[in-house]
């Protein structure tokens, strides 16, 4: 890898509990009656089609449609659905080999399908002779990392009605890639904390542009990890990071649409050369962002 982000402690990108913003989407309440696993006859009324697109693989983001109206529950968890019937599902890097989803339609009826869910072999990637303060940081910084992470944990904890999620994604800056998500990192010897993001090995300076429309979460100049660093909501639990950026020209609360000038690639924060780190969460669910955008532009 020719330019590699520092790994960050484990505590400052750790998964966020999907607390904030809460209700705006149905509760289960509790533990959700279990129904019945696909045991209706054929042409049961009990039954509904459900549209999905996106592959059943670790790391992946699904796309769905329901009829509209329907409540559907993962991971024992009510999804937000869209007047429409539109929703989204993020499999985490170590999603389990069977996801279940339970569907509550209209008229009443409940069904569970069970999905099964390909595995991914991750990089491992060795970096060796850093000094000491990039592995583990000096005491005096922890308390300056908590305050870090409980802005990135209150900014992707948010589940708005944004459909921005579904209007499909574009690279937010194009060249090589770097880095990729899910590689395990072995910094000094040490097992860390996974890769969670796609790095672009760009210059500094180097616009980035948003891969999707939404609101801007987080927008702060300086963080101990991570430097530059913007956070986006592109509704449904789907939210954007991009760290070590240079420059910002956004403020939190802000609306984008895909394509507009958000920031330029820095390397800002802990990290061995400028790139753009760009990291994507489905609430607490880590997502790989380059199967949203698609294979990088040939010659990039």
């Amino acid at each position: 890898m020719r330019l590699l982000a520092v790994m960050a402690a484990a505590g400052l990108w750790a998964c966020a509990s999907p607390a904030a913003d809460v209700g705006a989407r149905p509760e289960a309440p509790g533990k959700p009656e279990q129904p019945a696993a696909m045991a209706h006859p054929a042409g049961s009324a009990a039954t509904a089609d459900v549209e999905l697109r996106g592959e059943w693989r670790q790391g992946s983001v699904i796309f769905g449609r329901a009829a509209p109206g329907t409540t559907i529950f993962f991971k024992d968890q009510a999804v937000r659905v869209a007047l429409d019937g539109r929703f989204l599902l993020g499999l985490d890097r170590d999603a389990p080999p069977k996801a279940e989803v339970q569907f509550v339609w209209p008229g009443g009826a409940r069904e569970r399908r069970e999905f099964a869910v390909a595995p991914r072999t991750y990089d491992i990637q060795r970096i060796d002779g850093l000094p000491p303060a990039q592995v583990t940081p000096p005491p005096e910084a922890l308390k300056r990392i908590e305050r870090d992470y409980a802005q990135v944990r209150e900014a992707r904890a948010h589940d708005s009605a944004r459909t921005d999620a579904f209007e499909g994604f574009i690279w937010p800056c194009l060249g090589p890639i770097s880095g990729v998500f899910g590689s395990q990192r072995i910094l000094n010897g040490v097992p860390k904390q996974p890769h969670f993001g796609v790095d672009v090995a760009v210059p500094v300076g180097t616009p980035v542009r948003a891969p999707a429309g939404g609101v801007v979460t987080l927008a702060v100049p300086d963080m101990y990890y991570t430097g530059g660093t913007l956070m986006m909501d592109h509704g449904h639990g789907l939210s954007s990071a991009f760290l070590h950026l240079s420059k910002l020209y956004v403020k939190q609360g802000q609306v984008v649409a895909k394509g507009d000038l958000i920031a330029e690639v820095g390397a800002t924060g802990r990290v061995t050369g400028p790139h753009l780190d760009w990291r994507v969460n489905w609430l607490d669910a880590r997502v790989d962002a380059q199967l949203l955008a698609g294979p990088m532009p040939a010659g990039k």
